[in-house]
């Protein structure tokens, strides 16, 4: 009893009174009573004797994983380091346990099983001294292995990992440190993966949920205008419905609203000029085709648009021209 607080005692004292008088299998309230009495989880704190014994038993291996890692035996160290967090990670050496696992991956280029073992360490361990450490280093090795995607190189060797599984780590990533700068370069450098790749739709989708989520990030203003420039790419390669168009310099307006200042404005006003001379060109002709197949009154409506748009320039012209010679 001296391992239990009064009022535990009686909390536990009263669950197996309850489960005696009203369980009728008493296999699962013996179930019950063993995994309150000796841990049968190692999730649920061990108590009492069995603390006692579980430490002894993981002081155990981490001597015999420190004399491993000591002697050069990697292999083996790692293997009961994994052992000993995974199965007391209540014990005094699980944290630096499972760290020294992830790191010892690390410098031996297992990149996701390294990363998997930092990860491990951040979800359970977010009150140990090496957390910060282990956050930078899987930030790092996340950036690492993105570079190494776009670049084909990382750690001196080609990489192999997927597209989906570097954005995974970045994710993970932007989840253990969300609305910090860590976070921030995260998301960007996902948009960067599928910018590379080709993925118009996901970078755009990816840049968007930056500015979205943390849009005072250093990052934002430029994956904003990303947004405005792949919408543009998307209409030069081909896709030029009237959406698109409007998108793109929507994105490029809302980019000069949000981040006056920032340091392409010149160059997104001059993509906004530019989007509104293709806009209305794209409106010339398609007056020119009504014109053309004798529907005149709906070529009227779309030079008059050009008329009200524009005070004057070539194309303004021509619009005057062509409602002139229609008898407006």
């Amino acid at each position: 009893m001296s391992d239990f607080t009064l009022s535990e005692w009686s909390w536990i004292s009263m669950i197996r009174l309850m489960l005696l008088r009203f369980v009728s299998f008493p296999v699962v309230a013996a179930a019950f009573l063993m995994v309150v009495s000796c841990g049968g989880s190692p999730d649920i704190p061990l108590v009492g004797s069995n603390l006692e014994k579980a430490s002894s038993e993981a002081d155990q291996i981490y001597t015999k994983a420190k004399a491993a890692d000591d002697a050069g035996k990697q292999s083996k160290a790692v293997r009961l380091y994994d052992r000993l967090a995974t199965r007391y990670p209540f014990t005094s050496h699980a944290a630096d346990a499972r760290y020294r696992q992830a790191e010892i991956l690390e410098s031996r280029g297992k990149v996701e099983d390294s990363f998997d073992a930092y990860q491990q360490f951040l979800t359970r361990y977010q009150g140990s001294g090496l957390y910060s450490k282990a956050l930078k280093r899987q930030t790092e090795m996340a950036q690492s292995a993105a570079d190494g995607d776009v670049k084909y190189a990382f750690l001196g060797i080609k990489s192999k990992l997927s597209l989906d599984k570097t954005v995974g780590m970045l994710t993970k990533v932007k989840q253990n440190a969300p609305q910090t700068r860590t976070a921030s370069k995260a998301q960007f450098t996902i948009g960067q993966l599928y910018e590379s790749k080709g993925k118009t739709k996901e970078a755009i989708a990816a840049y968007r949920e930056l500015v979205r989520d943390q849009p005072e990030s250093p990052e934002a203003p430029e994956g904003l205008f990303k947004v405005g420039d792949l919408l543009t790419k998307q209409a030069d390669e081909g896709n030029q419905n009237q959406a698109t168009l409007d998108l793109a310099r929507e994105a490029f307006n809302d980019y000069l609203t949000q981040y006056p200042g920032h340091s392409k404005n010149a160059e997104a006003r001059q993509r906004v000029k530019s989007l509104g001379k293709r806009e209305l060109d794209r409106t010339m002709d398609i007056a020119e085709f009504y014109l053309k197949t004798g529907k005149i009154d709906s070529a009227k409506v779309y030079y008059r648009d050009i008329v009200r748009r524009t005070k004057s320039g070539e194309i303004h012209d021509a619009a005057k021209a062509r409602l002139k010679q229609l008898g407006e």
